[in-house]
This record gives C-alpha cells, structure tokens and sequence, in this order.
C-alpha cells in the first residue's frame, strides 16, 4: 500500500488564524529607497496565461534557450492622488500634523469617504517633518470589472533628503501616477494581497489531517485527539474545523517579467475568465499571485531584495489562446 501519511497543513506562524478587514490590505511601513518615487502600487487581479522567454539564467542548464513560463496579469490602471500627509515622529509612533487635499477630487471618491468640505490646510514646518505620505486611490472605472468604489490606500515615498521629498509629492497632488514610473521590466517586488475565501470547512480540508479508516469511532474526517489530559485544556496547534481562507499573505520577490502599455499584446480570445478584456497598462508576474479574480493587488519595493540590477526579459511568445 502506499504511504499516505504526510505532515499538516496550516502554518502555526500565523495566529490568530483571523479574517482580513477589507479585502486588501494596508501597507504600513515600507522599506525605504533613494529614489524619489513611490514605493508602491496596486492593481486588479485578471488572471494567469503562459509565455515562452529566453531563460535568463547564466546557470542553468537552459541558457539562452526558450522555456515555458507561467505569469499573473495584473491590469494597472494609473492611481490618481487624493492629498498628501506630513507625519512627525512621537513616543506612540507617527502623528499626523497636517494633511494637504486635492482642489478637483473624483465624484467616483465620494463613494468611499465622506468628501472633506473645507480641503484647504496649512502647511506645516518642513523642520517638524519626519515622513510624508500619499494618498492615492484607484480608478476602476476605467476597466471593465463594473466597479465604481475605488480602493484607498497609503503609500510611502523614497528618498533620504525631506525637503526634496515634499516638493516632489506636492508637484503629484491631483495628477495620475502609472505604474511604469515606479518599477521596471526584470525587477523583484513583493506582492500583498487578500487569499480567496474558503468559508467554514474542517480539519482535513484546513490542515491536512490523515482520513480515519471506516471502523473508526464517531468520526472518519477528523482528529484522532484534541490533546492530552494534561494540561486540561486544549491547545491552539490542535486541528479543529473553522473558518478558512481571506487571510492576508506577502509573496516575497516575484520577478516582474513584462510591462506593457498595449492591450492587444496580452488580451486572450474572449477575454479572461470572470474578468473580461483589459483596457489599461497591465504587467505579467511569474507564477501565481494570491486572491481571486477582479481582487486588488498590491505590489511594492522588496524587503529581502539581492540587489540585483534589473535585467530586461526576452520574451518569444505570449498566448493568447481562449481560457474558456
């Protein structure tokens, strides 16, 4: 017979095993880049296709040869800023002195917060300054998702020189950022996004647990024990049933393999599944990316990056073939 034991699912690093609030999450800090620019950007979710690129890498067996590569199309339509946020440093972390809006905001805004009425502000003093922030959010009304309520989101500014770094997020209030000004072909990014919901399921669906044989008592699908006697209580590493799924999870350097500005090249026969054509700037991801389809993605600068320059990829066919 074969051996069918295997270890659990479920990793015990995250806990609680809790639901995400809203369906993407919040950046917080981010790590920090010379450049001055955004650190960040956040798009939707299309889906996944296949293309055929030189491989790139100088060991491998395949070098300079074709290989079969799958990606994740993210549509990227341009982010347009909202305000702009100065923080200063304190003993309970950032506080916010001031916060600039734009004088032309979105209606489309208004379904996510209550507009400010009077969106004037004083500038506070560039020496109190510590860290400045933008407010951006999303436009899918330009793609063809049949969504209005755009997403709301903060994201952090690179550079090491404040001055410089206000009067450059000054000069963005109310204008579109694409995403093409932020990352480049062949560069590594993390991935931030909300995993697709499993709702309530049990012990071998959530963790793996090895199904009992048929003589078994009370249960087949579930754990042989809860624990010991003592201590009496059970333990928060035994498999119980709950609820699965709508976590938020970080992919660590995901390797941007293209980003384009031309539909036509990526948009399957039909569309993509549940998702439609894409209109915008897209970007293809190697492998998969956490979420389900039309979900926000966000991608930001790596944390664990090698530092390697970016290298431009030779792709040599993308399908375009019906994912129907």
């Amino acid at each position: 017979m074969p051996n069918i034991r295997k270890p659990r699912k479920g990793s015990l690093q995250f806990w609680p095993r809790k639901r995400a609030k809203r369906i993407y999450p919040s950046l917080g800090s981010l790590r920090n880049n010379d450049q001055l620019k955004l650190l960040g950007f956040i798009g939707y979710k299309a889906g996944m296709t296949h293309i055929m690129m030189v491989d790139p890498n100088k060991n491998s067996m395949m070098k300079n040869q074709p290989i079969f590569c799958p990606v994740t199309v993210i549509e990227c339509p341009p982010l347009k800023v909202f305000s702009v946020k100065f923080y200063q440093n304190s003993h309970d972390g950032l506080k916010l002195l001031s916060e600039i809006s734009s004088d032309n905001p979105d209606k489309e805004l208004g379904r996510k917060i209550n507009m400010p009425k009077n969106q004037k502000a004083k500038e506070p003093n560039h020496d109190e300054v510590n860290e400045v922030r933008l407010l951006v959010h999303t436009q899918p009304k330009l793609t063809g998702i049949g969504k209005k309520k755009p997403e709301l989101l903060e994201i952090s500014v690179g550079g090491r020189d404040i001055k410089e770094k206000i009067n450059y997020v000054k000069s963005l209030l109310g204008k579109e950022i694409k995403l093409s000004e932020i990352f480049k072909e062949g560069q590594e990014v993390d991935v931030h996004a909300v995993t697709k919901g499993k709702g309530f399921q049990g012990t071998v669906k959530r963790f793996g647990v090895k199904i009992r044989q048929h003589k078994s008592e009370k249960t087949k699908r579930g754990a042989g024990s809860l624990g010991p006697w003592t201590p009496k209580r059970v333990s928060y590493q035994s498999a119980q049933p709950g609820k699965m799924g709508y976590h938020t999870r970080t992919e660590y350097n995901k390797l941007f393999v293209k980003i384009g500005n031309n539909p036509s090249e990526i948009n399957p026969k039909g569309g993509f599944n549940h998702y439609g054509l894409i209109k915008n700037d897209y970007v293809l991801l190697k492998g998969s990316v956490p979420g389900a389809i039309k979900r926000p993605i966000e991608i930001t600068e790596p944390v664990r990056s090698n530092k390697k320059a970016p290298q431009p990829l030779q792709i040599t066919y993308i399908s375009l073939e019906s994912k129907k």
